[in-house]
């Protein structure tokens, strides 16, 4: 299955967004690329190989937040009891799917939710 290069692009922003927040390193459990800060993970980016259809899995605390991420077309609450902890799925292909610069927001924010406080403060140093 091709991979939708408008979707590939937004994922590799996405992902190199990511991995230049402080601590954060990119690891491979499953097969599928995550993200970590801190031995945890706060951006599951899945497989970039066609194998499944592109999309990003994130923490979202804030209650707006959250809910604006799931009227994204597709998206819903992350599966494995994830959901409930605030996790939501978002695909990246198709009408109406988030812009880069919306995800890599919802991207820090679950970065913000899961990185050490002196991390954050680098962060916030930048």
């Amino acid at each position: 299955m091709a991979v939708p290069k408008n979707a590939l692009k937004k994922w590799e922003k996405v992902r190199e967004f990511a991995l230049g927040l402080p601590g954060a390193a990119e690891e491979f459990p499953w097969g599928e690329s995550v993200a970590k800060v801190n031995k945890k993970v706060f951006v599951f980016l899945g497989v970039d190989d066609g194998r499944y259809p592109l999309g990003v899995t994130l923490k979202l605390k804030d209650e707006s937040a959250h809910a604006h991420a799931l009227t994204a077309p597709g998206a819903e609450p992350a599966g494995y009891g994830l959901g409930k902890a605030g996790w939501v799925r978002i695909p990246l292909d198709g009408r109406g799917a988030p812009a880069a610069e919306l995800l890599c927001d919802w991207v820090e924010e679950s970065y913000r939710a899961i990185a050490p406080k002196k991390l954050i403060g680098e962060l916030d140093e930048r």
